[in-house]
């Protein structure tokens, strides 16, 4: 699969095993908030965390192919930038990789390389 097709949540552990145990993803607070679930493409997942993530621990980066997710609306966010919105609830079955994220001393969470890459 090529990269251009990844997409990516930052969740919290804990939220990410009760959505496996149910089959989906109904989202965060502030997914539920704003009506969609908050998604990233491989160049934008690094800001999200540094944006919303820092010093949350026990936080996992899982990745999904973007064709694998209907009603997902790319739609403009964070300085115009267009972002994946899923307007339905995730299912966990379609999450091809789970990572955990550590953090950085500054309580960044790292992003590994080969997504940055991506």
């Amino acid at each position: 699969m090529s990269a251009e097709k990844l997409i990516f949540k930052i969740v919290a552990r804990e939220a990410w095993a009760a959505a496996r145990r149910d089959g989906n993803f109904k989202g965060s607070p502030d997914d539920e908030r704003d009506g969609y679930i908050h998604l990233s493409a491989p160049a934008q997942v690094h800001g999200t965390a540094k944006k919303y993530f820092r010093g949350m621990e026990n936080l996992l980066l899982v990745a999904f192919d973007e064709a694998a997710l209907p009603g997902l609306v790319w739609e403009p966010a964070r300085g115009g930038d267009l972002f994946p919105h899923l307007y339905a609830p995730l299912p966990t079955a379609a999450a091809l990789w789970e990572k955990p994220l550590a953090l950085a001393p500054d309580g960044e969470p790292i992003i590994p390389q080969d997504v940055l890459a991506c």
